[in-house]
């Protein structure tokens, strides 16, 4: 399928939502993994250590709970992003090219375009769910870092930055975001490229959830590897930093410079560890989770399509 039919399609839609799905699912799954790259990468005076350390130091200081704070303001976000993600990927891939078409190169593009949708349209969900995250936590700094505490939810926290600090506050982090952008872009070429061939070689219908549960945990171990600094910094545009030589509205350049100066290189990549381990276990789930329910899918619209026909 091609053209504009390819664009709002049934099979579009289906990759959209499967891609949603397979998200909260991996997210749900690792989330405690999450919380502990968040907390090494906003909590300056806290030593990275271990994952599973980290996560037995957590819940003894703030209890059990503490490893699944603010997860329902990021399941919703990861949702509607991964729908958002998804959806442009696969539609823009409908409308420019056949199977036999596809490239390395083309899915780089399409994969970088679906991107600088997904962060125009979603940043704000990010940079809300971000506070809500730490929400509650004593970290002895400036009011922006205990904002979150204000929000009762997602869409509480939209309309309460809106209000105080004005919309484009909404949008705080969107440049080193936009260059991030790098980041599932190369996953995605990465992925399709191997699935391709292990398609090619074994056939699609021979492919198990674990194997495309490795070949996500592959690709996604590129892309975090090559880009983690940005997300750092990212981090903690969206949630203020807590450098007291350093002015509030500091930028990409001033924070990525100051780390530099103050902690060295060894200090864009804070927390990484967990973050690899997250972020690989979660890709990987929801790789393997996405090409099931999309293949399930499909096989029931398959199945009602002969149906119909029969009836006919």
């Amino acid at each position: 399928m091609s053209g504009m039919d390819g664009l709002f399609s049934y099979q579009t839609l289906v990759h959209a939502v499967a891609g949603a799905a397979g998200s909260v699912v991996a997210m749900t799954t690792f989330f405690p993994l999450d919380t502990v790259r968040s907390r090494l990468q906003l909590e300056e005076n806290r030593e990275a250590k271990n994952t599973l350390t980290m996560l037995v130091e957590l819940t003894k200081e703030e209890g059990f709970t503490t490893l699944y704070r603010g997860m329902v303001p990021v399941l919703e976000s990861l949702c509607a992003s991964n729908f958002v993600y998804f959806y442009t990927f696969h539609g823009l891939k409908a409308l420019r090219a056949t199977s036999a078409e596809q490239s390395a190169g083309k899915d780089l593009l399409l994969a970088s375009v679906a991107g600088v949708v997904n962060v125009l349209l979603t940043t704000p969900l990010w940079v809300v769910n971000t506070r809500l995250k730490m929400k509650g936590l004593n970290s002895g700094s400036g009011s922006i870092q205990h904002a979150g505490d204000q929000y009762s939810g997602l869409f509480d926290g939209l309309v309460k930055m809106a209000r105080q600090e004005g919309v484009g506050s909404l949008w705080n982090g969107t440049i080193p975001s936009l260059m991030l952008v790098s980041n599932p872009a190369i996953q995605f070429m990465t992925y399709e490229a191997i699935k391709r061939r292990l398609h090619a070689a074994y056939g699609e219908q021979n492919m198990s959830g674990l194997v495309y549960f490795f070949v996500g945990a592959v690709a996604k171990a590129v892309a975090t590897v090559a880009t983690y600094p940005l997300q750092l910094v990212q981090t903690k545009l969206r949630h203020g930093h807590n450098y007291e030589d350093l002015p509030p509205d500091a930028g990409t350049m001033k924070i990525t410079h100051y780390i530099l100066k103050k902690y060295g290189l060894l200090g864009l990549y804070k927390g990484m560890e967990a973050k690899l381990l997250q972020t690989i276990l979660t890709a990987a789930l929801m790789f393997a989770a996405y090409e099931k329910i999309a293949n399930f899918v499909f096989k029931l619209l398959l199945h009602h399509q002969e149906v119909s026909s029969k009836l006919k």
